[in-house]
């Protein structure tokens, strides 16, 4: 069984910074990439972020420049550092997973972030 586990959510102001954590662990086979997820109230999952297991990464054009998602020094750890957070990045962020290709999709529970002044 894999799980994983996000930390780092939380209340920001806007303009200031948030890093969102997500590692994995169990039974991972083959790892073809990790990210982002996030759902506002009332609106679809949207993809946010993801990087590759060879480190290529991608993001959404409403957070191209002021997010940066990386690997952790464990291989299993995915990292989002935010910058720049606008209200409207206000969302449940989820971490996923997707081994052997997209054979296998795994969904953290969800870590809540909060742009407001």
């Amino acid at each position: 069984q894999v799980q994983l586990v996000e930390s780092g959510g939380g209340l920001v102001q806007p303009g200031g910074s948030l890093r969102l954590s997500c590692a994995a662990s169990g039974s991972i086979f083959k790892i073809s990439s990790m990210g982002w997820y996030r759902q506002a109230p009332g609106k679809e999952r949207e993809s946010v972020a993801h990087i590759s297991s060879g480190g290529s990464t991608n993001y959404a054009d409403s957070v191209k420049g002021r997010f940066t998602i990386s690997r952790g020094n464990d291989k299993n750890t995915v990292l989002l550092q935010m910058n720049s957070l606008k209200p409207e990045d206000t969302a449940v962020y989820y971490c996923n997973l997707e081994a052997n290709g997209a054979a296998y999709i795994y969904w953290g529970q969800g870590t809540q972030v909060t742009v407001s002044s």
